[in-house]
C-alpha cells in the first residue's frame, strides 16, 4: 500500500521509459538527493566528510564501474584498481603539461586515457572468460603498477615516487575543505550514477546482459561480441579511471601508485558481490557496507576496551567472518534485500 504503483498509468512512450516509472521512485530520489545536498553540508563535520562520506562516495563510483563490467556483461576484472590509477595519474599530467586546462575536462580525459586502455586489456575477453580472464585483468593491475613506478615521466620526475595532487579549482572557485570536496564529489557521483542508470535500461545495456546469460546465444541473434564486451571494458575503465582521479584529488591529495594496490581491486570487488551483482544500487549499498564496517568495529573495540594492536587483527576477521556470514544467508547482495522490501511494501498491511 505504501509502495504501489496501481494507478499510475502511461500515456507515451516517454513516460514509459522514464529512468525511475514509478512516482515513490522519483520522489525517493529527489528527498535523497536534497538530503545529500542541502542538509548534510549543514549537519556533518569535518571527519565526517574526509573520513567517511568523501570516500564512500568514490568508491561507489569505482564499484559501479566494476558492477557494468562484472555485474551486467559478465566479464570478471581484478584491474579495477590499476584502471582508477590510470585516471588519476591521467588527469595529473594533462593539469601538468596542458596550460589553464579545466579541471573537469583533466578528470574527462583521464577517464577516456583508462577506457583506451581497458580496451587493450579487454582484448582477451574475446577468448577467454571465467578466472582465466580474472588472471588477464589481474596482469593489468601488476604492469600499470610497474609502469607508473619505473616510468619517471608520470610521476614529474619525483624523486619519491608520491607528488601532490594540484588543487581543485573550477571557474575560479577553489574546493579546499572537506565540505566543498565533499560536494564536489557528489555531484560528479550522481550525474555519472543516473547515466549508468539509463545506459544499462538502454540497448546497449541489454546487448550487455545477453552476452553475460549466454555469449553463444547472443552471437547467434546477432550481437557483435566484440564490440559489446569491448564498450563494457571502455565504460567499466572510464567510470574507475574518474573514480580514482577523485580518490587523489578529493581524498588523498597525493598521486602515488602505491595507493592503487591490488587490495583495492578486491575491496572493490568485495563491494560489488555484497552490494549485488547487475544493480547500481548494490553499488551504493556494497560501498556502504565496505567503508562503514571498520569503522564500526573499531568503535566498538575502543568502547569494549582492546587494544590497538588487537583490534587491527580483530578488525580483519571479523570483516572476513561477516562477509562469508553474509554471503551465505544472501548470495544476491544488499540490492536483494531492498528488492524484498519493495515488494512486501507492495502488499502491505495485507499478509504474504
Amino acid at each position: 500500500m505504501l509502495y504501489r504503483e496501481a494507478g499510475q498509468f502511461k500515456t507515451t512512450y516517454e513516460a514509459d521509459g522514464q529512468i525511475f516509472p514509478i512516482r515513490q521512485d522519483r520522489i525517493g530520489i529527489l528527498l535523497l538527493l536534497a538530503l545529500a545536498f542541502f542538509v548534510v553540508p549543514l549537519v556533518a563535520t569535518p571527519y565526517l566528510f574526509s573520513a567517511i562520506l568523501i570516500p564512500f562516495l568514490i568508491f561507489s563510483l569505482a564499484a559501479l564501474g566494476l558492477n557494468i563490467l562484472t555485474g551486467y556483461a559478465g566479464q570478471l576484472s581484478l584491474g579495477s584498481a590499476a584502471f582508477m590509477a590510470v585516471g588519476a595519474f591521467a588527469s595529473y599530467n594533462f593539469m601538468l603539461r596542458v596550460p589553464d586546462i579545466p579541471l573537469l575536462l583533466a578528470f574527462a580525459l583521464g577517464g577516456l586515457c583508462a577506457a583506451a586502455l581497458g580496451i587493450v586489456f579487454g582484448l582477451p575477453s574475446l577468448r577467454v572468460r571465467g578466472f582465466y580472464l580474472a588472471a588477464s585483468t589481474l596482469a593489468t593491475q601488476f604492469f600499470v603498477v610497474w609502469a607508473l613506478t619505473k616510468v619517471p615521466w608520470f610521476t614529474n620526475y619525483s624523486s619519491s615516487g608520491v607528488i601532490t595532487a594540484q588543487k581543485l579549482e573550477i571557474l575560479g572557485f577553489v574546493f579546499d575543505t572537506p565540505m566543498t570536496k565533499y560536494l564536489l564529489v557528489l555531484a560528479i557521483v550522481a550525474l555519472l550514477a543516473l547515466l549508468a542508470k539509463n545506459l544499462v535500461r538502454s540497448n546497449i545495456g541489454r546487448c550487455w546482459m545477453a552476452v553475460r546469460d549466454m555469449d553463444v546465444a547472443a552471437e547467434v541473434i546477432g550481437i557483435r561480441l566484440m564490440h559489446t564486451k569491448l564498450l563494457a571494458f571502455a565504460v567499466s575503465s572510464f567510470y574507475c579511471g574518474v573514480a580514482g582521479a577523485l580518490y587523489a584529488y578529493a581524498y588523498l591529495g597525493t598521486v602515488e601508485p602505491e595507493a592503487y594496490s591490488l587490495d583495492l581491486s578486491f575491496r572493490i570487488l568485495f563491494m560489488v558481490i555484497i552490494g549485488g551483482l547487475g544493480s547500481v544500487m548494490g553499488s551504493f549499498l556494497g560501498a556502504a557496507f565496505i567503508v562503514l564496517l571498520p569503522t564500526v568495529l573499531n568503535v566498538l573495540a575502543h568502547a569494549l576496551g582492546i587494544s590497538t594492536a588487537v583490534a587491527s587483527n580483530l578488525e580483519l576477521m571479523v570483516f572476513g567472518a561477516l562477509i562469508i556470514f553474509f554471503l551465505i544467508v544472501e548470495p544476491h547482495g544488499l540490492a536483494r534485500l531492498w528488492q524484498i522490501a519493495k515488494e512486501k511494501l507492495r502488499l502491505w498491511p495485507f499478509p504474504h
